[in-house]
């Protein structure tokens, strides 16, 4: 009796314990989930501001704000819904004259463009190009094409990227697949701040804003990709 006492105890125990630990764990692979997605978003953003043939310099230059969505998956919008994640950075400072801050992590959901990748892994950009988007973007959900004027980017280092499009637009898309790169519609589909993957990563309860804009917190080691390659390729907001 007292032996089976003691098992009904232990394993008692045992199931209290997994309780515990069941969600310490969980919490720690998703921030290594986030980590990882900020230096895939690094990854791409190099590759693709090392080839002048993509987006044009004088896009880049007048940009407010980044987002890159990393190896987005046609597959995943089978189950579930549409969706990706990534990063938005966007330049320090009143105006948007500064350095390139610490990122809050972003969704981007639904509309067409799970139709659109073909099965393939994809990566998006976005160019957040006034200060009307970025705060729109950083405060709620956005639905692209209508809370905020979204057009597919031009590209090419000749591209005219002064075009009424470009100019009209707050947002300019584009997407990257099997290394083709090219403007993309997004209009329809929704981009929001991810808050539980940014308490993930900077430990606290913190807004987007808060974030990408006041300075809240210091650039993380993982986004540090992300951040050296727009300073360096990007250091000053050349936008009137």
């Amino acid at each position: 009796m007292i032996k089976k006492s003691l098992t009904l105890t232990l394993a008692l125990a045992l199931i209290g314990l997994t309780a515990i630990l069941c969600p310490t764990a969980t919490r720690a692979d998703n921030k290594e989930h986030d980590e990882d997605r900020l230096q895939n978003a690094g990854q791409v953003l190099k590759e693709i501001m090392n080839i002048p043939d993509d987006i044009p310099q004088s896009l880049i230059d007048k940009a407010n704000c980044v987002v890159v969505i990393p190896s987005v998956l046609k597959a995943a919008f089978i189950v579930g819904g549409s969706y990706g994640r990534g990063a938005m950075t966007c330049r320090s400072g009143d105006n948007f004259h500064g350095p390139w801050g610490a990122p809050t992590m972003m969704a981007l959901e639904g509309g067409s463009f799970g139709l659109q990748l073909g099965g393939q892994a994809t990566d998006f950009v976005l160019l957040i190009m006034n200060e009307g988007g970025a705060s729109s973007i950083l405060s709620s959900k956005v639905k692209l094409g209508g809370d905020a004027s979204a057009a597919a980017g031009p590209v090419g280092r000749d591209a005219e990227a002064d075009t009424d499009v470009a100019m009209r637009a707050e947002v300019l898309t584009y997407s990257r697949a099997r290394g083709l790169f090219a403007g993309i519609s997004l209009e329809g589909s929704t981009l929001r701040p991810d808050n539980d993957a940014n308490e993930r990563i900077y430990g606290q309860k913190l807004s987007a804003k808060d974030i990408a804009l006041h300075g809240a917190v210091p650039v993380p080691p993982s986004a540090s990709m992300l951040i050296r390659t727009l300073n360096q390729h990007s250091p000053k907001n050349l936008s009137k």
